[in-house]
């Protein structure tokens, strides 16, 4: 029989047909609203409209309802023009074994922390700047698929910056144009790849009127490092217009060429609206042995420092400043001391610092600087006249002066010159490589490894042979002495970046653990074990790692 349907039914259905219809013509923020609040609390209907039975079901088709007309009237997006390709790098490629273990050292970077950093195995994450750095001086290229993490690793680790910027090339810098992650990568892109050429003046122009603070930094270092008076000239195009913290950074670059030529606009900075800015010009023209600021200090120290003879005793005499006039203020004497510290020796350690070294010599007879050093000087100045030397010196590049400041590494404290690990540590910069490492071996031998780290770290590497042997036999002297081996980790971990890695072979036999000896820590001699086997593994892999960039 044919089915029939009763009048109550078919009136029903139409309510709810008409209810649901109602339903979906509610905005999408009232379909919200009712979600959110609940259908019993709110039900999904117009306010004069009748409520559907099934007020949950409802909510969903009008839901659906929604999403499918929002689909369907989707306008097509119009697409991106594609990013312009990166620049050519000529780089040779890496070798394959090279490539392999840049892909090592990146993955092993990444790993959660406590994942086998103790024991034996080297640590990888140390060895990365090395890896660089040789990778960088045989002129090999990134490869591309090794680019991302080495910008990950350059983004959490900004001593690898450098380094990992140049190995990455035009490609490292146009993959960080396209995420934001890496914009570090561009903030130092001007002194890479991507700056003008200098040769171009137009463009050099165009880039110091528009370009970033960073890029206009970047771009002085360069010109300056080409030509200093074209540098010049660049700065004092905009000079009056800089703000007071950008003249100070811009002023920072002409230490690189400084020269007689620059005078003449640093004396007119001694006149700047800023206190910083002003400082740094005098320390600028105080590193200018002719200049006329050198010529007012050292009138000032010559009438503050005299020699003095008793008999057959020469000495040193000391009478500091009084006073602090406007003309010292003006050549950048600070005339307000730190907390804590006399007027009298600030402006004097201030005025001797400034003074160029050669007038000492003269002051004194024609002493060199050894003997000018060497001499007593009166009323416990000597602690304030020899650091204010010792910053000259650093001031100076006074290699002299660094050397006679620095005295004999063998020496005790109460020697001549200063007993300032800090400054030491500055002066040794100043000499050349082979007498650094060799002064500091003489002091690790004299004084062994608890003041040794400062003065390790300013040593060319990998360490000359003295020097890395005088290292390892303090190392093994403080093994015998039954000491922990993290009491020396400082050095331990310098030793395993900067040792030669020829010498692994002959320090293999310190791997072995030795007997317990009377009075000695308990475990130390395992624990030294396992710290030169990890230093004689290190080294190995230093030098396979060498060995695959040769290939």
């Amino acid at each position: 029989m044919p089915r029939t349907t009763s009048p109550t039914t078919t009136a029903s259905a139409s309510a709810t047909d008409t209810a649901s219809a109602s339903v979906g013509s509610l905005p999408w923020e009232e379909l919200v609203t009712s979600a959110l609040l609940g259908t019993d609390r709110r039900p999904p209907a117009p306010r004069s409209g009748p409520v559907p039975a099934d007020a949950p079901a409802a909510l969903l088709d009008a839901a659906a309802l929604h999403t499918v007309r929002q689909r369907a009237g989707l306008l097509p997006a119009v697409p991106e023009a594609r990013p312009e390709p990166a620049a050519p790098d000529p780089r040779p490629p890496l070798p394959e074994a090279a490539r392999h273990r840049l892909a090592h050292l990146l993955a092993d970077r990444a790993a959660p922390p406590g994942g086998g950093r103790r024991g034996t195995a080297p640590d990888l994450t140390e060895l990365i700047p090395q890896w660089l750095a040789t990778a960088n001086r045989k002129g090999f290229r990134a490869p591309a698929a090794l680019l991302p993490p080495l910008l990950d690793a350059a983004r959490a680790r900004t001593d690898l910056r450098p380094q990992a910027l140049a190995f990455a090339g035009p490609r490292g810098l146009w993959l960080a144009g396209l995420n934001p992650d890496w914009k570090f990568a561009l903030r130092g892109s001007a002194s890479g790849t991507l700056g003008p050429d200098i040769r171009d003046p137009d463009a050099v122009r165009r880039l110091w009127e528009e370009g970033l603070f960073a890029e206009r930094v970047a771009l002085l270092d360069a010109v300056r490092a080409q030509d200093p008076s074209a540098g010049l000239a660049l700065l004092t195009t905009t000079w009056s217009t800089e703000r007071a913290e950008d003249r100070l950074m811009f002023l920072d670059s002409l230490r690189s060429g400084l020269g007689g030529d620059d005078e003449p606009f640093l004396e007119q900075a001694l006149s700047d609206r800023s206190r910083n800015v002003r400082a740094t010009a005098a320390e600028l023209l105080s590193a200018l042995p002719a200049s006329a600021l050198a010529g007012r200090m050292a009138a000032r120290a010559l009438s503050c420092v005299s020699p003095d003879r008793t008999g057959d005793v020469l000495s040193i005499v000391v009478e500091a400043p009084h006073e602090c006039d406007a003309e010292m203020q003006r050549d950048g004497i600070a005339a307000v001391p730190p907390t804590g510290r006399g007027e009298r020796s600030w402006w004097l350690g201030q005025v001797v610092e400034a003074t160029p070294l050669g007038a000492w010599e003269e002051r004194f007879g024609g002493r060199p600087a050894e003997e000018v050093v060497a001499l007593p000087v009166a009323d416990d100045w000597a602690g304030e006249l020899h650091t204010a030397w010792c910053r000259a010196a650093m001031r100076q590049r006074n290699p002299q002066w660094s050397r006679a400041l620095l005295g004999r590494p063998s020496a005790p404290e109460q020697s001549p010159g200063t007993a300032s690990i800090a400054e030491r540590s500055k002066l040794l910069a100043i000499l050349d490589a082979d007498e650094r490492a060799s002064w500091v071996a003489e002091f690790i031998a004299a004084h062994g490894l608890s003041e040794a780290f400062q003065l390790l770290a300013v040593c060319m590497v990998p360490w000359a042979g003295p020097l890395g042997r005088a290292v390892v036999d303090a190392l093994d002297i403080a093994r015998d002495g039954g000491s922990y081996p993290w009491s020396f980790s400082g050095v331990m971990g310098l030793a395993e970046r900067c040792l030669d890695p020829a010498e692994a072979d002959r320090l293999e036999v310190l791997t072995a653990a030795q007997d317990e000896q009377e009075g000695a820590s308990p475990g130390a001699g395992g624990y030294w074990s396992e710290a030169f086997q990890r230093l004689v593994s290190t080294l190995r892999l230093r030098a396979a790692m060498e060995a695959e960039l040769m290939a």
